[in-house]
């Protein structure tokens, strides 16, 4: 992938991403409500929008920030799928840092 390829994506990532956020900040569920799954899977989105940002940016991957996606990632997800114990893997993405 060229690199005005990868810029042209970062684009329309972080186009995406305004909508995401918008949506996610106009939610006034809280944790409890029944439309708080709704409203973590808007943030969910949105750090896998994030991640994609850290991915694909040219250059070197920056390690911190993307152990840093990944982490949010897994920590919404885990109550999505509890069985799986996301949270828990998370302590491995800092360990020997």
């Amino acid at each position: 992938m060229t690199k005005e390829e990868k810029l042209k994506i970062l684009d329309i990532s972080w186009a995406l991403h305004s909508q995401v956020e918008k949506s996610y900040l106009n939610n006034p569920a809280n944790k409890g409500d029944t439309e708080w799954l709704d409203k973590q899977r808007m943030l969910l989105a949105d750090m896998a929008l994030h991640l994609l940002q850290t991915s694909i940016k040219p250059g070197e991957i920056k390690l911190e920030r993307f152990r840093d996606n990944l982490n949010a990632i897994l920590t919404i997800a885990d109550q999505f799928l509890p069985k799986a114990d996301l949270k828990k893997a998370t302590e491995k993405l800092y360990e020997n840092l």
